[in-house]
């Protein structure tokens, strides 16, 4: 966690969306394609399509193109890596539902303005938001596949603050990335790194943040 306990009161929650408000994560998709063989499901995840390779769809880079670069490495998986979009929905257990009743209960008090910051592929927003309708409800959200940059990059958090007229001290900043979370707190936003969501109360209680 990175804030001053002293600041000014904070009048709006910015949430990370992978890792805090839905669960997501390749394995659980690529269980399925390797027939639970989890050694040899890894060494693909590792290897071929790797978080800094999704991370640049993520970043505006179309889907077509990724799959071309990295057919074009690794031809005898050219099926497997193209499953990865094509059941990306299947990546999904749920929405992580504490945190998203939390979510809700702070948007419904009118206490703050409750944004969103996400690393998300811009083709795959919308069936994102027909997933999961209670995204629609942020007052306003920035995704990084529309804005052609990614946490943690500097650029995509000035876009939110400037985008939507939020004072960096008056903000707080949830993601489940340290990194992410580092890049905030240089441009003063308080940031809440979350591991869990008994850790986060207690941290939100700290800020005498109004469940």
């Amino acid at each position: 966690m990175s804030y001053n306990t002293n600041q000014i009161e904070i009048n709006t929650i910015i949430f990370d969306i992978g890792g805090v408000l839905v669960d997501w994560k390749p394995e659980y998709m690529y269980q399925k394609a390797f027939n639970g063989d989890d050694e040899k499901m890894q060494w693909f995840l590792n290897n071929v399509c790797t978080p800094e390779w999704n991370m640049e769809q993520d970043a505006g880079r179309t889907i077509e193109e990724g799959e071309k670069l990295k057919i074009a490495e690794f031809p005898e998986h050219e099926q497997l890596i193209k499953l990865f979009y094509k059941n990306w929905t299947e990546m999904f257990s749920g929405p992580i539902k504490k945190n998203v009743e939390l979510f809700k209960n702070l948007k419904n008090s009118n206490n703050y303005k409750i944004y969103a910051l996400t690393n998300w592929s811009d083709e795959k927003w919308e069936t994102a938001l027909e997933l999961f309708p209670f995204l629609k409800n942020f007052d306003g959200v920035v995704v990084s596949g529309k804005v052609k940059t990614r946490k943690p990059f500097e650029k995509i958090y000035t876009i939110l603050l400037n985008r939507f007229n939020i004072i960096p001290e008056k903000a707080l900043f949830i993601d489940n990335n340290f990194e992410n979370c580092e890049t905030a707190k240089k441009l003063e936003i308080n940031s809440i790194h979350y591991k869990n969501q008994k850790d986060l109360i207690k941290n939100l209680k700290i800020l005498k943040i109004i469940i």
